[in-house]
């Protein structure tokens, strides 16, 4: 299943996005940037040591408290087939005042902006924290989708924006609940 929206830039598919052959994946990373489960576990396995070590130098530098909720920054791919991932720490539902929709949003927001700065032609994200993070995803949907559009919209660099969801079915539920 492959859908493409906003006249091509932004592609809904199911798949790994460790297998993506674009210039950016997004890691839902947690604000450690040291690995975790679920994608960002899974990313952090197929590109290897030099992303840790990549994270590490970021908190040393930059974060040494964690990268926080909404904020993006980048790292070499690694071994994946991706050039960078971006990493970005999604909300956890319900534990931020109301402010859910609006740092999930940031997260989108700020790694588009991210790859825009780099001059990157393709991003691919996961469907971020809706996974242990607890995100409904017929919540997270529109927020995401909305977050992406605007972006796009005053993007000028043209970037494409792929959606990357492991199984088809979420893939569906996502364009269903997305609003696009």
């Amino acid at each position: 299943m492959i859908e493409s929206f906003l006249d091509g830039r932004l592609i809904v598919k199911a798949g790994d996005i460790t297998d993506e052959k674009v210039d950016a994946i997004v890691n839902a990373a947690n604000s450690t940037l040291l690995g975790g489960g679920g994608v960002d576990g899974a990313i952090h396995r197929r590109g290897g040591p030099a992303i840790l070590e990549a994270c590490r130098k970021i908190r040393q530098a930059e974060y040494p408290d964690g990268l926080p909720t909404g904020r993006a920054v980048m790292t070499t791919g690694g071994d994946l087939p991706a050039q960078y991932v971006i990493h970005t720490v999604g909300p956890i539902y319900g534990r931020n005042n109301g402010g859910d929709a609006e740092l999930l949003a940031a997260c989108y927001t700020n790694s588009i902006r991210l790859a825009a700065e780099h001059g990157l032609a393709t991003i691919s994200f996961p469907s971020i924290s809706t996974g242990v993070f607890g995100y409904p995803k017929h919540e997270a949907a529109p927020v995401a989708a909305e977050a992406v559009r605007a972006a796009l919209l005053t993007d000028e660099t043209n970037i494409i924006v792929n959606f990357i969801f492991f199984r088809p079915s979420d893939a569906l539920a996502f364009t269903r609940h997305s609003g696009l």
